[in-house]
């Protein structure tokens, strides 16, 4: 993120483990969801709500939030994705 200019605001250590219960938290005031897992990219419209997909897609094998997870606007990233992290930063 550095390299790349991206101002940090807030860092929460990988120790504190989240989950399904901190999903809405993560996304309140968010438009939209994009989950990235490898390849695969999800998009989620959150203006209706927070749906169990949505959070299904959140969440790792263990059942944690995927890291990283960034707000960009009223944008969520989780997971990583080459291609969308250079389309989102540039």
């Amino acid at each position: 993120m550095e390299a790349r200019s991206v101002d940090i605001k807030e860092t929460v250590l990988a120790s504190k483990k989240l989950n399904a219960d901190h999903c809405p938290e993560v996304t309140d005031k968010a438009t939209r969801l994009v989950a990235m897992k490898g390849k695969k990219v999800e998009s989620f419209d959150l203006k209706s709500g927070l749906s169990d997909a949505a959070i299904a897609a959140m969440l790792g094998p263990t059942g944690n939030l995927r890291a990283p997870t960034l707000k960009v606007g009223k944008t969520v990233l989780v997971g990583f994705n080459e291609s969308i992290f250079e389309e989102t930063f540039g």
